[in-house]
């Protein structure tokens, strides 16, 4: 499974780290293919390719504030998830319940 995220929070710092971290770790316990974007407070860092969108299974929106460059997405609304940084940094499993 190829998942991708954006991570973002309110003040674009600790929160959308965390989460990021959080997300690679229960992927790659799962076993699965993870990239992940971070939008804070030095503007959007691994920015994902269209390839990586396209190609996904699940994406996750683990964000407090809106996406930047949201639009990316449009075509592939029906895979996306969207939780709170807090919420995935809690409990990362959540990202795979439904």
């Amino acid at each position: 499974m190829k998942v991708v995220a954006i991570t973002s929070c309110a003040t674009g710092i600790a929160h959308t780290y965390m989460a990021a971290e959080a997300i690679k770790k229960i992927c790659k316990e799962k076993g699965y293919d993870c990239k992940v974007e971070m939008q804070g407070a030095l503007g959007i860092e691994n920015k994902l390719k269209d390839k990586d969108i396209k190609e996904a299974d699940m994406i996750i929106f683990a964000n407090d504030v809106g996406v930047s460059k949201a639009e990316r997405f449009d075509a592939y609304k029906d895979k996306i998830k969207k939780l709170t940084p807090h919420a995935v940094i809690q409990n990362p499993k959540i990202i795979f319940e439904d």
